[in-house]
């Protein structure tokens, strides 16, 4: 069994800064489990913990059935990629593979056939024989996972490994750790701040801002139904549109005001303790429609707003609306081509629509 348990961890340092405050969750055996936040929020220090290279303040860490807090990184069977690689710089690919077996006394013929299954499995045979300076930085990161691979880990801990490549190479590396993975059947931690990254690689994301956690859940859970609005806008590439306004009622019927424009509420149970009060209502830049082209609005509310900037990405354009009091980004179909300094027609899909305390920035 390879799970990890983290319960309740605090990290204090020196100065009085707490990095991490009150941090649990669980990633099963065999899972992947992203932990996401901005720069800053505490994940690498998390990491640390679990890899045994920062102490722990409070709190207890299990790997398998054993609390590790006292347990040297070495005793920890866990393996560590890191942004940098951290290669030998004077070995060959095939040594930097082999120093850990060779620290652990295996056999020779042991260590031979260790290394040249994990180069198979990476596609990185041809490469044993050359030094990291005769690398591509795709390489050098092959290598920094065959070097974690041959030691057979519990677990394997990532520390944003994909952030030194260039973004096409991001998009095939990504891929590969998946089909790692799944070929591997470990367990896997991974830090970023990329929350595409998270998205896409995670059966488990952890969203952490300032050392707190703020939602544990599947990547399209967490994207479908964040729990505040510091969730919401940080996962979801363009970011999630946030408007201020009142919730007024006219009969049975609830309406979300923004000046220039009122949008009609489906949920009305939720929000009728709102009446008369402000409220954040966010909505999906892809939940926003050119007003011809919304067939797929389940709810759709109209409204008109200046096109400011069109984006043509191929598949859709980027559109940057202006409404009286806000500024929106939308995913349009690309059938037609928005006109720039027009006003045009737009649908809210309110049935996509989430709405936020303004006070506690919790969804309602």
């Amino acid at each position: 069994m390879a799970k990890v348990v983290v319960e309740n961890i605090d990290k204090f340092y020196e100065n009085g800064f707490q990095a991490v405050k009150k941090v649990s969750f669980i990633a099963e055996d065999k899972e992947f489990v992203i932990l996401v936040g901005p720069s800053g929020c505490g994940k690498t220090t998390m990491l640390r913990m679990i890899a045994g290279l920062e102490t722990i303040s409070n709190g207890e860490i299990m790997i398998g059935e054993k609390v590790v807090n006292n347990v040297l990184p070495k005793d920890r069977d866990i393996a560590m990629v890191f942004q940098n690689y951290a290669l030998y710089p004077h070995m060959t690919v095939y040594e930097n593979m082999a120093f850990a077996l060779k620290l652990r006394k295996y056999k020779k013929e042991d260590i031979d056939e260790t290394v040249k299954r994990s180069a198979a499995l990476l596609e990185i045979e041809e490469l044993l024989d050359r030094k990291p300076k005769q690398l591509s930085g795709g390489q050098r990161q092959r290598v920094a996972l065959g070097r974690a691979i041959v030691r057979q880990p519990k677990v394997f801990l990532f520390d944003e490994p994909l952030s030194n490549l260039d973004a096409k190479l991001r998009v095939q590396m990504r891929a590969e750790i998946i089909k790692l993975h799944k070929k591997l059947q470990t367990t896997i931690i991974y830090v970023t701040h990329d929350q595409v990254e998270a998205m896409t690689m995670a059966d488990k994301m952890v969203v952490m801002k300032d050392g707190v956690i703020h939602q544990i859940d599947s990547p399209l859970n967490i994207y479908n139904d964040p729990c505040n609005l510091f969730v919401a806008g940080f996962i979801g590439s363009p970011a999630i549109n946030q408007l201020r306004g009142k919730i007024t009622a006219k009969g049975k019927k609830l309406y979300f005001n923004v000046e220039d424009m009122q949008l009609e509420i489906l949920d009305v149970k939720k929000l009728e303790k709102y009446i008369g009060n402000e409220i954040i209502m966010g909505i999906r830049p892809e939940d926003i429609y050119d007003a011809e082209y919304d067939q797929m609005a389940e709810f759709p509310q109209s409204a008109k707003a200046l096109c400011e900037v069109v984006e043509p990405m191929g598949n859709e354009f980027i559109v940057f609306l202006k409404t009286a009091t806000a500024k929106l980004t939308a995913r349009f179909d690309p059938k037609k081509y928005p006109k720039m300094d027009e006003n045009i027609p737009i649908t809210f899909d309110m049935e996509k629509a989430h709405f936020f305390d303004v006070e506690t920035e919790v969804k309602i």
